[in-house]
């Protein structure tokens, strides 16, 4: 019995050794919960401002566009005549005026200057009245201070008519002086 004895204290003193060996865990105390201060201000924070396209000069815009473009823009307008006639009419001298304008704005350019005429009369007649058209269009523009230099001239006679009916109406359209911008 003694050494059942002895066995059991062998026993407890092995168990209470390892027991104690351990280390204690220490425990930690959970963070304390904020304050209930005041609470930080929320800045608005403004979308960045859209950035802006430089804005172009009006030579810049008219330079940065193709020739296709101009001529359908119609800066130049046309100007028209009587029958059998190529003399400038009052009414067209204020259009080539304005024209003159746009051609002294953008000094770079250059145009065609075309004569038209209406179907009545022969082919050769009317390419011979719509270089004289042409021909007056161009002499009052230079008048107006445009340099020759920036304009050519060509007839078309009644080759490329505007109206296709066969009254006074169409034929009116058709006798005509209009510009085409050639260069930039």
């Amino acid at each position: 019995m003694k050494k059942l004895l002895i066995l059991s204290l062998v026993c407890m003193l092995a168990v209470a050794l390892t027991v104690s060996c351990k280390p204690k865990a220490k425990e930690v105390a959970p963070p304390p919960p904020p304050q209930a201060k005041e609470q930080p201000k929320v800045e608005k924070v403004e979308p960045p401002a859209a950035v802006q396209k430089p804005q172009l000069s009006e030579e810049e815009l008219f330079l940065s566009k193709s020739l296709e473009q101009i001529n359908s823009e119609k800066p130049l307008q046309m100007i028209h005549f009587d029958y059998d006639k190529y003399f400038i009419r009052d009414d067209a001298k204020a259009i080539l005026e304005s024209d003159a304008a746009w051609l002294k704005k953008f000094r770079t350019s250059r145009i065609l200057v075309e004569g038209h005429c209406d179907e009545r009369g022969t082919e050769d007649y009317n390419l011979a009245l719509g270089e004289k058209r042409a021909k007056s269009a161009f002499d009052y523009l230079v008048s107006l201070g445009i340099p020759a230099e920036r304009m050519k001239t060509i007839s078309y006679g009644k080759s490329q008519p505007l109206d296709q009916g066969h009254d006074e109406g169409a034929w009116q359209m058709n006798r005509r002086a209009q510009f085409l911008v050639i260069e930039k």
